[in-house]
């Protein structure tokens, strides 16, 4: 991902730790990029995020010092981007490590996966 561009809010569960330090930028809560690229949180750990349970949430806000109000902030800005991606408000593009000839693949199989995702987003409700 190039640092010039944020990284595409539908690609998130794919994004690096340097996506998510850059996110995290724009969300206010750049402090915590450090301490999030040395845990390792990527885009498919903050999507993984809807799934913990309280012992886990509990166990990543110690493990990066988060305060209460700036872990909530994390989680709206997840959920407003899991909506985008609901709504279709976000394009599908081939992530940067995919070969050019495979963006008409990566395409279809990513508007797949966001049919799937639209599904679990409902669940979650």
């Amino acid at each position: 991902m190039s640092k010039e561009h944020s990284p595409e809010p539908l690609d998130f569960f794919i994004w690096t730790l340097e996506d998510v330090g850059m996110w995290l930028e724009t969300i206010n809560l750049g402090s915590y990029c450090q301490i999030f690229k040395e845990n390792g949180v990527n885009g498919e750990y903050l999507e993984g995020m809807s799934m913990f349970t309280t012992e886990q949430i509990l166990r990543f806000i110690r493990r990066c010092h988060m305060k209460w109000g700036d872990f909530i902030t994390l989680c709206k800005e997840l959920r407003r981007i899991k909506v985008a991606c609901l709504k279709g408000e976000q394009k599908v593009r081939r992530p940067w490590w995919a070969p050019a000839c495979l963006s008409t693949v990566f395409q279809k199989v990513a508007k797949s996966n966001r049919q799937s995702r639209v599904v679990s987003l409902k669940l979650e409700a």
